[in-house]
């Protein structure tokens, strides 16, 4: 089947034949093997699967943080494929949001200034109290002026998940975002995952080894080896 010139209006992503091959010519390692994947606007994926299937590697390559070695990719009706690094970071900026399992927070920042410093360098009008707003949202509103080490890991999510969402992306990619916390810690973080998104109308993929997060979206696709080879309803869709 021929890839089609444009994705569907009402894709976020779209994903055709994505491969991603690292290593050396006389010992290559495949990491994606023909990846095709298609995500309406608005709608939430799970990514489920062990270690080693390729998980991490798919997120970044659909974020544009690695440039894959074969097929097409969509994102927000742009073609990712086509960019070089600049235009990638270009065309990142207001589409899309990362939240990682590590919190990324520069320790020398204050949860405000880690949320606006980078709307400030994206030329925000008001990054400051842009920033202030959405730490608001997550519940951190007394909590601008602290530095990550006086915050709780639960905490310092909050205020990466801010961080992601401070610039309105209709996108949001999350990485394992409760592979750090304890289960009653995780489970608001999750909550506060969908509420945030939903409240921004944001397209959500999120990778995880948990199957009850997972449930939590409209689709689950199980990943092994490279390649989706599962797809089933989650349980807001199961209806």
């Amino acid at each position: 089947m021929t890839e089609p010139s444009r994705p569907p209006a009402d894709a976020a992503i779209a994903a055709h034949n994505v491969t991603l091959t690292l290593g050396t010519d006389k010992a290559p390692v495949e990491i994606l093997r023909g990846i095709d994947l298609r995500v309406a606007a608005g709608e939430s994926v799970a990514l489920l699967g062990p270690s080693g299937s390729g998980k991490s590697s798919l997120m970044a390559v659909l974020a544009g943080l690695e440039r894959a070695s074969g097929g097409t990719i969509h994102i927000a009706g742009t073609d990712f494929t086509t960019l070089d690094e600049d235009g990638l970071a270009r065309a990142r900026r207001g589409r899309i949001g990362i939240v990682l399992q590590a919190f990324h927070l520069l320790p020398t920042m204050t949860a405000l200034e880690n949320v606006a410093v980078p709307l400030e360098l994206a030329g925000h009008a008001d990054p400051f109290g842009r920033a202030a707003k959405e730490l608001e949202a997550v519940g951190l509103g007394h909590r601008l002026t602290h530095y990550p080490a006086q915050l709780s890991g639960g905490e310092q999510q909050r205020v990466a998940i801010a961080r992601a969402m401070a610039g309105e992306p209709s996108i949001l990619f999350a990485d394992e975002p409760t592979g750090n916390l304890d289960t009653a810690t995780g489970h608001a973080i999750v909550d506060l995952l969908f509420s945030r998104g939903k409240a921004l109308g944001a397209t959500l993929l999120v990778i995880t080894h948990d199957p009850e997060l997972a449930e939590h979206c409209d689709r689950v696709l199980v990943m092994h080896d490279g390649r989706i080879d599962e797809e089933r309803k989650g349980k807001r869709n199961a209806a």
